[in-house]
């Protein structure tokens, strides 16, 4: 069989590498780098990192509002799927990059399959929540990380393309984290080792104002503890060009590649992020986690007692960092073996289609 897989930012290419490696034991497969994400740290080390096969086509699409991005992926994504006629187009997560190629397999007649299926977080003014909504509803097969997920589609009358499959990045860490040089990058930036916090912030309502992204650091400035915050190019570019300061406490280094990255927070005494994805990692890791959203899609974090949602606004913001402690247990809240079962469940479902 022929499966296309379409990724364009970070947290895809770290999905695709557990499925890719299983797919190509059975399958063809194509892989299309959209180029969302194109950053030599944030992109093509990821790929050497998960050692993925480097893709066979980039379109080299960034920059731009949502809609000019996801129209010029369209344009461009309809020409190879028409070139390559895939039996099935694999998207991953709730970027442009995945909107764009399941509209395009929909229209083309091509099954879609969608990796990280039924996430809500029931707040429509995130560009994240209606792509998520839109590739779930125009998806053949659907695989949720989580019950939660599950019971989202569900009730959405998605029950008979919906299968339970837990998350592909518990595959990703558990075939990655052993491979972690922890002293590496920590001697290089001389940090010890549960003496910092690791900081993320990329989501746009708390960096695209530059009064709310201000608020964030002028607020963090004041934690004595020092704040390790690998920046993201835009969130730099808002820092940059509104004249941001930062405190002392609070150092900007480049994106770093996953396995340094994963070295981060296996180390950091708490994560504070906006991040989906590094909520999960720091659960999996056992860190707690601080994340700077109204809302979240992994709920099971929160309940589970390691991740926690606070706002800048809140009096109480420093506070609750100070004050977030470790819970006693950490259940197996996302699977195992989740890339053998996506391709099992492929196997057997698709000739449906």
């Amino acid at each position: 069989m022929k499966i296309l897989s379409i990724v364009g930012a970070r947290p895809q290419f770290i999905k695709l590498g557990p499925l890719s490696k299983e797919i190509r034991k059975q399958h063809n497969e194509i892989i299309v780098h959209t180029g969302q994400h194109f950053d030599k740290e944030m992109s093509a080390n990821i790929f050497s990192d998960l050692k993925i096969p480097r893709p066979d086509y980039n379109l080299k699409i960034h920059g731009g509002n949502h809609g000019e991005q996801t129209g010029r992926m369209m344009i461009d994504l309809e020409k190879l799927v028409q070139d390559l006629r895939p039996e099935a187009i694999i998207v991953f997560g709730d970027t442009n990059s995945t909107i764009a190629g399941a509209i395009v397999g929909s229209k083309l007649d091509i099954p879609i399959v969608h990796v990280e299926a039924g996430l809500r977080s029931f707040n429509r003014n995130m560009p994240e929540e209606i792509n998520r909504i839109i590739t779930d509803h125009t998806s053949q097969l659907l695989f949720s990380p989580t019950m939660t997920a599950v019971k989202n589609l569900e009730n959405e009358g998605l029950k008979n393309r919906t299968f339970f499959t837990g998350d592909i990045m518990v595959d990703a860490l558990m075939q990655n984290v052993e491979k972690v040089h922890i002293d590496t990058i920590l001697k290089r930036l001389k940090i010890e080792t549960n003496k910092y916090f690791l900081l993320t912030l990329h989501r746009p309502y708390n960096v695209d104002d530059p009064s709310r992204l201000n608020l964030i650091l002028k607020k963090l400035s004041q934690i004595k503890t020092s704040i390790i915050f690998p920046i993201h190019p835009r969130t730099e570019k808002v820092l940059s060009d509104n004249k941001i300061k930062i405190g002392e406490n609070i150092f900007l280094i480049k994106p770093q590649g996953y396995l340094d990255f994963l070295s981060l927070i296996n180390s950091a005494k708490k994560v504070l992020t906006d991040s989906g994805g590094i909520q999960k990692e720091a659960y999996i890791l056992k860190i707690p986690c601080l994340t700077i959203r109204t809302e979240t899609e992994w709920i099971e974090t929160i309940k589970g007692g390691w991740n926690k949602l606070i706002g800048p606004e809140n009096h109480d913001f420093i506070e609750q960092i100070i004050s977030k402690k470790a819970p006693n247990k950490n259940q197996n809240i996302f699977g195992e073996n989740v890339a053998k079962k996506m391709v099992s469940i492929i196997n057997k479902n698709l000739a449906k289609y």
